[in-house]
């Protein structure tokens, strides 16, 4: 009896459907804002399967929009699901849900790159970082256009154990454009393999659920969507900070078509940059010849830990970047130009004096 009322409660009073909610609504996808509406329950349920058993759990969903993964993950059993929404067009449909399942769900309206997480759930469910992850997840149909910035703040977090993380290693189920979402799961060695796989990957069991053709939303993307599920690892691959791992993937990946040394001696400084790119390769035990794709986890803890120690043998290392020198030997050349300009108007100007004269 028991059992059939705690069912009965998942289940939500006759509501609107989501195409009948955007009608009511006037809503229309914001092209600037990438929105893209998922209208199928069938697939929205799908993707909430993909975070596991959600009976009782404390969620977080990424712009939620109209409401359709809102009614899977309320269908699924979550207790406490917090929807945080950056567009108020969007806010009275997500009112009615929240009334249809009342004391379940919370709206903030924020933005999400921005909204503190941590703020947002009970410090009671939090687990220890070796324990079993904790029962917070974070779900998300993510507009294209934050998809990447969003996901590198999480992966930073996470490596922080900030925001989200203080829990524990809280799970995340998301949506991303097919190719970031093949490029977030690719192999060492595969054409996909990227910055993104390799930042994601020594952090978490990085999982590719399935895959959502453009056709099934409104409006319709040119592109299909990957749902990807993340689990932060107990232990990361790479024990150094996240920027320095971040740093030394950029510049690997920075020429992926070339050798990895290409990329890598951009991490030094020109007056050291041939010796200490050497030593940096030596001490990793690196090929210098492989190209970014072919470097494997492993290969990349090694260079990570071999450049944190030349940063401790080389004071100033770590805050070097090439880019900067690039734009100073840019400005030093424009000055030195204009200064050769401005020397030869006033040798012209003298001569016509003197011509003059």
């Amino acid at each position: 009896m028991a059992a059939t009322q705690k069912l009965a409660c998942y289940r939500l009073p006759p509501l609107p459907t989501i195409g009948e909610i955007i009608k009511l609504y006037n809503l229309r996808a914001e092209k600037q804002l990438s929105q893209n509406f998922l209208l199928d329950m069938r697939l929205t349920d799908k993707i909430v399967r993909q975070a596991g058993n959600l009976k009782d759990a404390h969620v977080c969903e990424v712009g939620p929009g109209p409401g359709g993964l809102t009614r899977s993950i309320l269908k699924a059993g979550a207790a406490d699901l917090l929807v945080v929404e950056k567009d108020t067009r969007f806010m009275a449909g997500l009112q009615l849900l929240s009334e249809a399942a009342p004391g379940r769900m919370r709206i903030a309206h924020g933005d999400i790159l921005r909204y503190r997480l941590e703020r947002g759930f009970p410090a009671h469910i939090a687990k220890t970082w070796d324990d079993v992850p904790p029962n917070l997840h974070i779900i998300g149909n993510l507009p294209f256009s934050v998809s990447t910035p969003l996901i590198i703040k999480w992966l930073e977090q996470m490596s922080n154990r900030t925001g989200s993380f203080m829990f524990g290693r809280t799970r995340l189920t998301l949506t991303f454009q097919k190719e970031v979402a093949e490029r977030l799961t690719a192999s060492t060695g595969s054409r996909q393999r990227s910055r993104l796989s390799v930042m994601a990957q020594y952090l978490c069991t990085v999982k590719s659920c399935f895959t959502i053709p453009g056709r099934a939303f409104v409006p319709k993307p040119i592109v299909d969507v990957g749902v990807v599920h993340f689990t932060p690892l107990a232990q990361p691959q790479i024990q150094q900070p996240f920027k320095l791992v971040e740093k030394i993937v950029k510049n690997a990946f920075q020429f992926r078509r070339k050798h990895c040394r290409r990329g890598l001696q951009m991490l030094f400084p020109e007056s050291q940059r041939l010796e200490l790119t050497e030593e940096l390769l030596r001490s990793a035990d690196v090929d210098p010849t492989l190209r970014p794709t072919e470097i494997s986890i492993s290969e990349f803890r090694a260079l990570a830990d071999a450049y944190s120690q030349l940063c401790k043998e080389n004071q100033g290392l770590s805050d070097y970047e090439f880019r900067e020198e690039l734009k100073l030997k840019h400005q030093e050349k424009r000055q030195s130009g204009s200064n050769r300009k401005g020397l030869h108007l006033h040798t012209t100007i003298e001569e016509n004096v003197i011509g003059n004269r």
